[in-house]
């Protein structure tokens, strides 16, 4: 392993430990409900965008459809939850497995698809799923599904009087979305799909499985997802189709990870953290009568940071290339 590699490796992971310290020590000084719901947002976004780049940003495979797993994640945790009183925990786990099935299910045909061809599938097996549900009587329909609550328990993890319990599993959610990327990053898969995310005929001829590597990358990307998911429900206590597989959700786990850095570590983590409270804020304050304000705020943000930094915002923070270097 390169020497300038593996010193930058142990940064990240000394830098990650800090930041994780720093964020776990928030809610003894940020009491505000509101400030602590944005916090868990933000937290909950960026552990989604993260997970969204493993496919998208290493591997290439630019998915507008993930809303899909985030909304399997939800249904499943609470359709085993108020159908037969399974922990939610358990659902969790069973909607991230589903999710990753489902994935690597529809990689069969979508991943012999290539460019925009591959997002439009992404975007139409999304909508697909919606409509699904919107129809599906046994999961509540367009109605949704309202979660019983049965009083503050880490057990059936629900929480009435704080909001911290969900504050520290969003942490918890990043942190983990964040490890396994710094993981695979070195890893024989991470170097795959950065291969693959190059020239996929460069890679296979060089004897690169791409196939199997796009399917490794969509499953463990749609597993995490559907985590997120999952928690989401329990943190809202009530959902329907449009509220966990709504189109908004595939573009809010892309989004901080274009503004921050596609195919970075930490490219997702500094775009929802830029991203998120500033959405959030311009909702808050503008309420209903601002309807939509949000979204032309980072719409244009986004705009802007294409236009002016298009390796997104982490492109600041990089060494300046030595010139006269071949390249």
């Amino acid at each position: 392993m390169d020497k300038d590699f593996a010193v930058r490796r142990r940064r990240d992971l000394i830098i990650a430990a800090a930041l994780a310290a720093i964020a776990a020590l928030t809610p003894l000084f940020v009491k505000d409900v509101v400030v602590q719901n944005i916090l868990i947002l933000t937290l909950m976004y960026a552990g989604l965008s993260q997970s969204w780049n493993i496919l998208s940003g290493y591997c290439g495979q630019i998915s507008l459809g993930h809303a899909l797993y985030f909304g399997l994640g939800a249904y499943t945790t609470e359709l085993l939850f108020t159908k037969f009183g399974v922990l939610p925990w358990f659902g969790m786990l069973a909607g991230g497995v589903v999710s990753a099935l489902i994935a690597m299910g529809l990689g069969y045909p979508f991943f012999r698809l290539r460019g925009h061809y591959f997002v439009i599938a992404t975007i139409v097996i999304a909508e697909i799923g919606l409509l699904l549900f919107h129809n599906w009587e046994w999961a509540g329909a367009a109605m949704g599904i309202t979660i019983p609550i049965r009083g503050d328990s880490w057990l059936k993890f629900q929480f009435l009087r704080t909001k911290l319990p969900y504050f520290y599993f969003a942490l918890a959610l990043c942190c983990l979305a964040w490890f396994v990327t710094w993981w695979l990053e070195n890893s024989k898969w991470g170097f795959w799909w950065r291969a693959v995310k190059d020239n996929p005929e460069a890679a296979e001829s060089l004897g690169v499985d791409v196939f199997n590597s796009k399917m490794g990358a969509a499953a463990v990307s749609a597993f995490l997802v559907a985590v997120g998911g999952s928690f989401y429900a329990q943190f809202v206590s009530y959902i329907d189709p449009e509220s966990v597989m709504g189109f908004q959700f595939s573009l809010l786990m892309a989004l901080p990870a274009v503004l921050g850095g596609i195919g970075t570590l930490w490219g997702p983590v500094l775009g929802a953290a830029i991203l998120i409270p500033l959405t959030e804020l311009t909702r808050f304050k503008f309420g209903g009568s601002g309807r939509g304000v949000d979204l032309i705020v980072y719409g244009t943000l986004i705009v802007l940071i294409s236009l002016a930094l298009p390796r997104g915002l982490l492109s600041l923070f990089s060494r300046p290339k030595k010139t006269g270097a071949a390249r």
